[in-house]
């Protein structure tokens, strides 16, 4: 389906609506055994939509989604849009005090939480912390007696007429606030990103035209929800080009192996680590994965023996990298189904339409073709700013518009994208100005190893030194020093890492993402 052909609205109620009068009978949600229908999913949108309204939420209102990838999370993110209000997604990996310091400072009236999950009952992690400004929270499922669950908040909608509830979504504006998404805060508190409805649906749109995204596919959501790359990639995406949405609540290598060969999945974005594991899986090669047609992922490093080996061995027909943050609504950069595997595998593509990608000096100046310097994006999908708080909003855009991104990249004479590092990753080593991502990127050649990070370390007489972190292969075997060996054959002396240290997995936050500040503690 091409972008042109979409008459999808600027905002999400409108969005569901067109996709409603699309593809009415179509699955809109297969989540084990609830499927909903996409005109079933907007009766319930609706039902739900008109509850908010009774328990006096207002548009402008923030309100919570604490919870793990289930079709009752799409569902109070709809309603939460219709009704005007602001969707204030929680990592479901944020212990109670987290938690209750983002619906603090959000400002959240309302949160819809899990009950048990993980080993816990999400309820009772708030309630000691619970904020002033919190008035109800609406457990989703696993509830326990005395709290209100799911079916108790839709019948409160009762009392409330359909035209009341229309006539508050049709109210919702393009330059509404569809969403406060905070930061992951693996380094300093956590900022609230304001994000508007039109600016996320046309960069939704673009993205999912490049992707190829078409009617009736069926999408594997690994990247949880409360995340840009399962939220707005993922299931708003999906409703967009009428995809049936396969939530998956956490990531198992041998539960998706088996989801996609029993359930015929054809889409599945992910961080590489998602493709890191199931590539490691040892019983792989017996699972059905011919349905599989499209992959898109994205990080600062990805090894082209990564890229090859999806297609090689997982089969994906489609295999696109890009590059996105949450101030810029998640996207910024794609690559094209029909660029060479080359280009997929060493870049991040190049700016989607409507957005200006540049690397900058540091004196702000824009550095020459494949030279280093700081990305700034500009355009319709930088976010309105962080959340009550201006000073931070004018340190990360300039008057000028660009986001400042704390990325270190290049771009090549074509305007395709090469993500180096992290400003705050990068060591020095003997003068020479280390990028952890590239050298993470030759040494996930070695046929030993699944996953590498690499992370500076003090050293007396180079000043710092690389440190890499390992995790092997299935039952691959290798020595530090072997790979010390064979990593100074490869790459420059001052790359070389001077210490490894073998681990079963790399610590990770919940999309997927090293914490390498966790690394770097352990030096």
């Amino acid at each position: 389906m091409s972008l042109s052909s979409l008459s999808f609205q600027d905002t999400t109620p409108c969005l569901l609506s067109t996709a409603v009068a699309r593809w009415p009978d179509a699955c809109a949600i297969d989540d084990g055994p609830t499927r909903l229908t996409y005109a079933g999913l907007d009766e319930l949108r609706w039902r739900a939509t008109r509850a908010l309204i009774a328990l006096g939420i207002r548009p402008g209102d923030r309100v919570g989604i604490w919870a793990p990838n289930i079709w009752e999370w799409i569902v109070a993110a709809l309603a939460i849009h219709s009704a005007g209000a602001v969707l204030v997604p929680i990592n479901t990996r944020m212990r109670g005090y987290e938690a209750a310091d983002i619906l603090d400072d959000s400002g959240a009236r309302l949160l819809f939480c899990i009950g048990d999950f993980l080993g816990s009952y999400y309820p009772d992690l708030l309630a000691a912390h619970k904020p002033a400004t919190l008035e109800r929270v609406i457990v989703l499922r696993a509830r326990e007696a005395g709290d209100d669950g799911w079916e108790r908040f839709l019948e409160q909608g009762d009392r409330i007429l359909q035209q009341e509830a229309q006539t508050r979504a049709e109210a919702v504006q393009p330059d509404d606030l569809s969403d406060l998404m905070f930061t992951s805060g693996t380094t300093g508190r956590p900022k609230g990103v304001m994000t508007a409805h039109g600016q996320n649906l046309r960069a939704i749109a673009s993205w999912g035209n490049a992707v190829g995204l078409t009617a009736g596919e069926r999408y594997l959501i690994v990247g949880p929800f409360f995340h840009a790359f399962g939220y707005k990639a993922g299931w708003l995406a999906a409703l967009m080009h009428g995809v049936t949405i396969v939530p998956q609540q956490v990531f198992d290598a041998e539960a998706v192996l088996a989801r996609i060969a029993g359930e015929r999945i054809n889409i599945l974005p992910g961080p590489p680590t998602l493709y890191h594991s199931i590539l490691a899986h040892p019983t792989l090669a017996e699972f059905d994965l011919s349905s599989l047609r499209a992959a898109v992922t994205g990080a600062a490093s990805i090894p082209p023996v990564l890229i090859e080996r999806m297609r090689r061995e997982l089969g994906f027909k489609t295999v696109l990298t890009g590059y996105g943050l949450t101030e810029s609504c998640g996207f910024a950069t794609l690559c094209e189904a029909s660029d060479d595997a080359d280009t997929i595998a060493t870049t991040c593509g190049r700016a989607m339409p409507g957005i200006e990608v540049r690397c900058i000096d540091g004196e702000g100046r824009t550095a020459a073709p494949n030279v280093p310097g700081e990305v700034a994006i500009r355009g319709y999908n930088i976010m309105r700013g962080y959340f009550n708080d201006e000073a931070g909003t004018r340190e990360a855009v300039d008057a000028e518009g660009w986001l400042r991104t704390g990325d270190v990249g290049t771009l090549d004479e074509r305007g395709y994208l090469r993500i180096t590092d992290r400003l705050k990753d990068m060591y020095i080593s003997g003068g020479f100005n280390c990028y952890p991502a590239e050298i993470e990127r030759l040494l996930s050649a070695h046929p030993a190893i699944a996953q590498v990070a690499v992370v500076g370390m003090p050293d007396e007489r180079m000043g710092e030194v690389g440190k890499a972190y390992v995790v092997l292969r299935g039952d691959a075997a290798l020595t530090s020093a072997e790979l010390v060996a064979w990593a100074r054959q490869r790459m420059a002396n001052y790359k070389a890492p001077c210490a490894v240290e073998f681990l079963r997995e790399l610590p990770m936050n919940a999309a997927g993402k090293v914490l390498k500040h966790q690394l770097r503690r352990a030096v």
